[in-house]
C-alpha cells in the first residue's frame, strides 16, 4: 500500500488561491509601474523592479501589514520560488539568445570594446572586493569572508546587457558609433561576468578544497565544450528539420527546444551550479538562429517579460527590507556601497573612453550606459543570498546600488547626448533590438 498522502482538496485549493491572487496582484503591479516608469523617462523594468521592491516588506508590508500578511504569507511561498526561477531560466536563455558576438570583432571599435569593457570590469571588481572585505565583519559576519567580498565585487562588476539595448534604441544610439561600442563593451562585461560568477559560485559551493574546485571547474569546462561542439549542431539540426515546413516556431519546436532548455539547467545544477547558467548557455549556442531568435522575441518573450519577469522582481522585493537598515551606520554603508559602485564603473568606463579618444561628453555617455545594473546585479545577489555568503543588509545595500545606477541613466544620457556630437552608422554593424528586461 502506498505511504503517499496527498494535500486534502482544499488545501490544494486554498495553496492554488492564494498563489493565483500573488500572481494576479504581481502581474497588474507590474504593468502599472512599467507604465509609470516609461512616462517618467526610465525604461519599464525600472518600474517593475521598483514594484517589486514596494510589494515587499519595505512598503506594503509596513504600511498594510495585515493585507501584507493575507497575500504572500497565508500559504507556503513555495510555488511562487519555483515559479520564479523558472523565469529566470526562460530569462537567461533569452539574454543568452540575444548576444550579438559580431559586435566584438568589429575593427574600428576593437580597441575601444577592449579598454572600456577591462575598465569597466576592473575598476568595480576591485573597489567591491576593498568594500566586501573591509565591510564584512561589520556586515556580514555570518558569511564566509572571502566568498563573500567575491560576490560584493562581481555585482559591483555586472551590467546588465537588456537593458542597455533597451536603452539605446529609446535613445536612438543604437545606430552610432558610440552605441555600437557601447553593446560590445557590454556584451564582454557579461560573458566575463557570467565566467566569474560561475567561478565565485564553484569557490561558494566547493569551498577552497583545491580538489572539489579543481572537479567543478573540469565539469564546467567539460559542460561548455560538450554544449558547443556536441548540443549545437544538433539543436541546428533540430531546428533546420522543425522549420522546413515554414514555421519559425512550431508548436513542436518550442516543446524540443524548452526542453533542451530545462535540461541544460538540470545539467548545470547537477555540476554544481545554477541552473540558470545552463539556460544561458542554451541561449548563447542557438543565438546564430535567426528564425527562432526572432520567432521566440515576438511570441513568447512578451509572455516571459509581461508574467514571468515581474514574479523575479516581486520574488527580490519580498527579500528586501529596506526598514532593516535601522541605523546610521548602515545607511553610511550604504551609501558608501553605492557611491563606490558607481565611481568604478562609470568612472573605469569614462577614463578609458577619454584614453580611447572621446570628448568628455561622450565619455560621459558611456560611462553612464556601461553603469546600468538593473536585472542582471539582482540576478548575482539573488545568487549570493540563496548561497548564504550575502547577509540580509548587504543583499538590501545591492538591491538599492541596483535601483540607481539604472534610474540615472536616462538623466545622465539626457545632460550630455546634446553635446557628444554622435553619428550615425549604417545598420549592418549595429546590435540587434534587445528586450525590456
Amino acid at each position: 500500500m502506498s505511504t503517499h498522502t496527498p494535500l486534502p482538496v482544499h488545501a490544494t485549493e486554498t495553496l492554488l488561491f492564494f498563489t493565483l491572487l500573488q500572481l494576479t496582484v504581481i502581474v497588474l503591479a507590474g504593468r502599472v509601474g512599467g507604465v509609470v516608469a516609461l512616462r517618467l523617462g526610465q525604461t519599464a523594468a525600472v518600474g517593475e523592479i521598483v514594484i517589486g521592491i514596494l510589494l515587499g516588506p519595505s512598503l506594503l508590508g509596513l504600511l498594510a501589514p495585515n493585507l501584507f500578511a493575507f497575500v504572500f504569507h497565508s500559504t507556503s511561498g513555495t510555488p511562487l520560488q519555483i515559479l520564479s526561477q523558472i523565469g529566470l531560466i526562460l530569462l537567461m536563455f533569452q539574454i543568452g539568445l540575444e548576444f550579438d558576438f559580431a559586435h566584438l570583432g568589429h575593427r574600428e571599435n576593437r580597441r575601444a570594446v577592449l579598454w572600456i569593457g577591462v575598465a569597466s570590469m576592473t575598476a568595480p571588481f576591485a573597489l567591491g572586493l576593498g568594500f566586501g572585505a573591509a565591510s564584512a565583519s561589520t556586515l556580514s559576519p555570518d558569511a564566509r569572508f572571502g566568498i563573500s567580498a567575491l560576490f560584493v565585487a562581481t555585482a559591483f562588476s555586472i551590467t546588465a546587457l537588456p537593458i542597455l539595448g533597451r536603452i539605446l534604441v529609446d535613445f536612438d544610439l543604437h545606430r552610432t558609433p558610440l552605441g555600437v561600442i557601447a553593446i560590445s563593451a557590454a556584451a564582454f562585461n557579461d560573458v566575463v561576468g557570467w565566467l566569474l560568477l560561475a567561478l565565485v559560485t564553484m569557490l561558494a559551493v566547493s569551498g577552497f578544497q583545491p580538489a572539489a574546485f579543481g572537479l567543478k571547474v573540469a565539469l564546467v569546462v567539460g559542460f561548455a565544450l560538450i554544449w558547443v561542439l556536441a548540443v549545437r549542431p544538433l539543436m541546428r539540426r533540430i531546428i533546420r528539420r522543425l522549420q522546413s515546413d515554414g514555421d519559425d516556431l512550431s508548436p513542436n519546436l518550442l516543446g524540443v527546444v524548452l526542453a533542451a532548455i530545462f535540461v541544460s539547467g538540470m545539467t548545470t545544477y547537477q555540476i554544481g551550479i545554477f541552473a540558470i547558467f545552463g539556460g544561458f548557455m542554451m541561449g548563447v549556442i542557438l543565438h546564430d538562429q535567426a528564425r527562432l531568435v526572432q520567432a521566440w522575441k515576438t511570441q513568447i518573450s512578451p509572455f516571459v517579460l509581461v508574467f514571468f519577469l515581474p514574479i523575479f522582481f516581486t520574488y527580490t522585493g519580498l527579500r528586501t527590507d529596506l526598514g532593516g537598515l535601522s541605523s546610521a551606520p548602515l545607511w553610511g554603508w550604504c551609501l558608501l556601497l553605492i557611491a563606490l559602485a558607481t565611481l568604478g564603473k562609470f568612472g573605469g568606463a569614462y577614463l578609458a573612453a577619454r584614453r580611447c579618444g572621446m570628448s568628455r561628453a561622450q565619455s560621459g555617455v558611456m560611462g553612464a550606459l556601461m553603469n546600468t545594473r538593473a536585472l542582471m546585479e539582482l540576478i548575482v545577489i539573488n545568487v549570493g543570498y540563496d548561497l548564504g555568503v550575502l547577509s540580509h543588509n548587504v543583499f538590501t545595500m545591492l538591491v538599492l546600488m541596483a535601483i540607481f545606477s539604472t534610474v540615472i541613466t536616462a538623466p545622465l544620457l539626457r545632460l550630455w547626448l546634446p553635446h557628444a556630437a554622435l553619428q550615425s552608422r549604417p545598420a549592418q554593424t549595429i546590435g540587434t533590438d534587445h528586450g525590456s528586461a
